[in-house]
């Protein structure tokens, strides 16, 4: 590795590092943000919000990797190209390509770890992230019993506190509706609370229970000096429970792979199927690509049977029920294949994005290097606001391209690979222009890529 190769790979590492801790922070604030309903009055502990934080940052790295990628590129580059080093490099000989080469290998580096983290350790983050999620959101909110109000958080119960010294309560109230209409009122001068792993324990003292039955017609009073009560309540400590259903951003691409032969070969089950179900009734019949042939050849079928049987003929009418029947059956398995189909492009969706994605930072190179060495340096936020730029155009790709696979209105491989194409021509384009030492780009953006003159 040369001296030169070492100084243009090391002027990438700062502003990748500096750049990716910026994104990071920024895109996990916006997240918690929008997600801090579901920790408020949760009562969680902080080791539970670290692993909440941590499990998500793992898509949100694999956002921020590649642009921050092509912002150190672009801060690399333009430092460079101000302080003259780029001129100073091509005054002695030494080809835009060869310049090029630290960034490129730089690029697929990181491209290279980004795919195995895309599949290995983000489907994982993914699934733990969402049944963490899950168990926070049916986490019922840790019960503060204050005084002077009732507290109406328990199932079928409200409770009334006076006064509170510590642990010990005084003048305890409590009122139970139950579901079959009884009603119970507990009166106690004292007592404590704790919760327990399933609920709440009152620890009572000196007190009276009140009982009354639905038709109010037996009533009782019951005297203690010391009682228990055990209120349940679902979900009052956080409970983790694993699931073994994954979703398509939770496979691994040998998960995936597998789901989709799988249905694969329920789409050859399903088309087995069609051809009995019609070579039973109508053996001439080949050709039943979809419904609608299928359709038109029973029509003609039928038509043919009645004018040789007979509209009242008893072989004709049961022919007929059965070709209906026929008819239906054959319109729900295309129906059951098509659905099939829009499965197989979700997950060949999410298979090809595990690589779409990470590619992009070599793409990124390209378009990064370019403007850096047109625009000379403009400092980091103009650095950032080009990155947004290129990454708000290669996002709006991926997204639409996305949307329009899992409608089947476009192939899953070109739908995740348009992104990359689109940018990728434009970045060749920019190293064409760049390696015929084009001047200075003058950031009025009518006139951004304006030729410059002879």
């Amino acid at each position: 590795m040369s001296l030169l190769f070492r100084y243009i790979l090391k002027e990438h590492l700062y502003p990748f590092f500096i750049a990716l801790f910026i994104l990071l922070f920024v895109l996990l604030t916006n997240f918690l943000l929008k997600a801090i309903d579901k920790f408020l009055g949760k009562g969680l502990s902080i080791t539970v919000l670290i692993e909440y934080i941590i499990l998500n940052l793992a898509w949100i790295l694999a956002l921020a990797v590649p642009m921050s990628v092509l912002i150190a590129t672009l801060m690399a580059y333009g430092r460079m190209s101000s302080d003259n080093e780029i001129t100073a490099l091509r005054t002695c000989g030494i080809s835009y390509l060869k310049i090029l080469m630290p960034s490129l290998f730089f690029g697929i580096l990181i491209t290279f770890i980004m795919i195995w983290f895309n599949n290995n350790v983000l489907p994982e983050t993914n699934h733990k992230a969402r049944l963490l999620s899950r168990d926070i959101s049916r986490k019922r909110p840790d019960l503060q019993f204050d005084t002077g109000y009732f507290i109406d958080l328990l199932p079928e119960y409200k409770v009334l506190l006076k006064e509170r010294s510590d642990n010990l309560f005084k003048d305890i109230l409590i009122f139970n509706h139950q579901k079959d209409g009884s009603q119970r009122t507990v009166i106690a001068k004292s007592g404590k609370i704790e919760t327990i792993i399933d609920g709440v324990l009152m620890r009572l003292s000196d007190g009276v229970i009140h009982e009354i039955s639905s038709d109010l017609n037996d009533y009782r009073e019951i005297y203690f000096s010391d009682y228990n009560l055990v209120i349940p309540v679902d979900n009052l400590n956080l409970k983790r429970k694993s699931s073994n259903i994954r979703g398509d951003r939770e496979m691994t691409s040998l998960m995936i792979k597998d789901k989709i032969h799988a249905y694969k070969e329920k789409i050859k089950q399903t088309n087995e199927r069609i051809r009995k179900r019609i070579s039973k009734e109508i053996p001439t019949l080949v050709e039943y690509e979809n419904i609608k042939i299928v359709q038109k050849e029973i029509l003609k079928f039928r038509s043919a049977l009645r004018d040789s049987l007979g509209e009242d003929d008893i072989k004709f009418i049961r022919k007929k029920r059965r070709l209906k029947n026929l008819e239906q059956g054959v319109k729900s398995d295309f129906k059951l294949i098509k659905t099939y189909d829009k499965y197989i492009s979700k997950y060949e969706v999410e298979l090809y994005k595990k690589y779409s994605i990470p590619f992009a930072c070599i793409v990124f190179i390209f378009i990064g290097a370019s403007l850096g060495i047109i625009i000379k340096k403009k400092g980091f936020a103009m650095n950032i606001s080009l990155s947004l730029v290129f990454f708000v155009i290669y996002w709006a790709f991926l997204i639409a391209g996305e949307e329009f696979a899992d409608k089947g209105q476009l192939s899953p491989v070109i739908a995740m690979w348009m992104p990359n194409l689109v940018l990728g021509l434009t970045g060749i384009y920019l190293f064409f222009r760049t390696s015929k030492e084009q001047k200075s780009l003058n950031l009025n953006f009518s006139n951004v890529f304006k030729k410059n003159e002879l």
